[in-house]
């Protein structure tokens, strides 16, 4: 499932006139597309930016957005106003476009000739004018979108690109998500309830239920030869428990392991699924809670949550699809309990077995320990710490007329000691600001007790993306200060239920 995501295209549209006549057009679309290539070149933008022709009427203007609306290669357009373009000629092609949408206030060349500037050059550099007219237009129409400016040069231009640009893969993948689930949610549990209607109308994502015996078929049915290659696959991969090696006593239990991870990916695989929930309270005729299989699959892509929490495993594989490519990971999170020792205050986050291996801070062991939940034998699991650094919390719930994104900034660190005695993987954080506000915070605004925690993406991502799916967004971080915060939450509410009109 993970992959380059230069198959996305991003195209590059730049708007002028013909009241400027052919040279200077001509001029203007060998400039556009020099701009386009640096941000194709551009290592921060893993997409192809692909110069179009320009534009310079509304029906030329509507027709491209109608084929960027079309193409499937086609994951967002990139608008610049190379010279003054009137801008009631993009009224509808920009109420038609349903691709996310960049602005980019550029121009062609960083510094100004002043002993040779003259009424020519200032005709051919309209930017500055002719993106205001443009920045206008969207405004009125009332286009998402996200306005970047400074010259291609400029490094930090191509990072908020390619931030922008990623945003819209996770978009992308979102739109053609299929999620099964395998059983019902947990009974009794609230927020990983939602609506999965409004979820496709909003998102785009198909969520539907299956039996968990249709799994246990395709775990049965698993190949010996597939069964066999995944033990093998751990044996290379992970430090493998002496007991669950080829002559072990609990040999038996990792090719079960295995025989679920080879029934389950066969599944999904059939069906085009990209994400996938479990539940420990309906495991039907299988023998183990799946772990193993589902830590692997996340690791490929997947999205994933637990005990039936079809709206974390979304938000999973979009921000996978996201941070496709980038150093860190991306994994299935739970705050599970705190250090409330005063000055040292951390988070220490797992789950059952569920946590993704691209976050482990090394090589992970492969072990099997009782579970006492789920009454069935004992699951193998991946065990590892998570690797520190900077890291995105992300929840999201459904508030009935609604959905909102709650997130907040964090520092992964190592533990403080060893942790012998907890056999699940995990990760230990501080949150921003501090422990206390963060928490007040996050269950003020009813942020949900699964996340998708990611030491690839950053705040600017999640930002673009809740742009892009006009989705509210609440995040937590360094500036977060309570009083300031429930504002926030007011004013939205004011705003979002008048934004849905009557």
């Amino acid at each position: 499932m993970n992959g380059t995501s230069k198959e996305h295209e991003i195209w590059f549209l730049t708007g002028s006139q013909e009241l400027y006549g052919t040279d200077v057009l001509r001029q203007v679309d060998a400039q556009s597309r020099d701009i386009a290539g640096i941000l194709d070149n551009a290592s921060q933008v893993k997409a192809r930016v692909i110069h179009r022709p320009v534009l310079t009427d509304a029906g030329a203007i509507r027709k491209m957005f109608q084929e960027a609306n079309a193409d499937e290669a086609c994951i967002g357009v990139i608008a610049w106003m190379h010279t003054f373009s009137p801008a009631k000629m993009w009224i509808s092609g920009l109420d038609a476009l349903r691709r996310p949408l960049l602005h980019l206030h550029t121009q062609a060349d960083l510094h100004l000739p002043w002993a040779r500037l003259d009424m020519d050059y200032m005709n051919l550099n309209q930017a500055a004018h002719g993106d205001r007219e443009f920045g206008y237009i969207q405004t009125r129409v009332g286009v998402p979108r996200k306005t970047v400016a400074g010259h291609v040069s400029d490094p930090t231009v191509a990072e908020r690109v390619g931030t922008w640009a990623r945003a819209a893969a996770g978009l992308h993948a979102m739109r053609k998500m299929r999620l099964a689930r395998f059983g019902d949610n947990m009974r009794n549990v609230a927020d990983t309830e939602g609506d999965k209607v409004d979820a496709e109308l909003h998102f785009g994502v198909s969520v539907n239920t299956f039996g968990v015996n249709d799994l246990v078929d395709a775990v049965d049915s698993a190949p010996e030869a597939h069964v066999k290659g995944l033990v093998e696959e751990y044996q290379d991969l992970y430090d493998v428990a002496p007991e669950l090696r080829a002559g072990g006593d609990r040999h038996e239990s990792l090719r079960y392991g295995a025989r679920i991870e080879a029934g389950l990916r066969a599944f999904l695989e059939a069906g085009d699924f990209t994400a996938f929930t479990s539940n420990f309270e309906d495991l039907g005729g299988l023998r183990q809670l799946p772990g193993l299989a589902v830590q692997r699959l996340m690791a490929d892509g997947y999205g994933f949550g637990g005990e039936g929490d079809w709206k974390t495993s979304v938000m999973l594989r979009t921000l996978k699809a996201m941070a496709d490519g980038l150093p860190g990971g991306t994994s299935f999170m739970e705050d599970y309990t705190y250090h409330l020792v005063p000055g040292e205050e951390k988070i220490l986050g797992a789950h059952m077995l569920e946590v993704c291996p691209t976050i482990a801070g090394g090589r992970p062991s492969l072990e099997i320990h009782p579970l006492a939940i789920g009454n069935r034998e004992d699951p193998v699991r991946l065990v590892f710490d998570a690797a520190p650094g900077p890291a995105v919390i992300l929840g999201i719930i459904d508030l009935g007329e609604r959905f909102r994104f709650v997130a907040n900034e964090a520092q992964v660190v190592p533990p403080d000691e060893p942790l012998p005695n907890l056999p699940v993987a995990r990760a230990v954080w501080r949150p921003a600001p501090n422990l206390r506000t963060s928490s007040e915070a996050w269950l003020t605004a009813g942020g949900p007790h699964h996340t998708v925690l990611s030491t690839a993406l950053h705040a600017e991502h999640l930002w673009d993306l809740a742009d892009m799916t006009n989705t509210e967004l609440l995040l937590i971080d360094q500036e977060t200060q309570m009083r300031r915060f429930i504002q926030e939450l007011r004013w939205n509410q004011a705003y979002y239920r008048l934004a849905q009109g009557f």
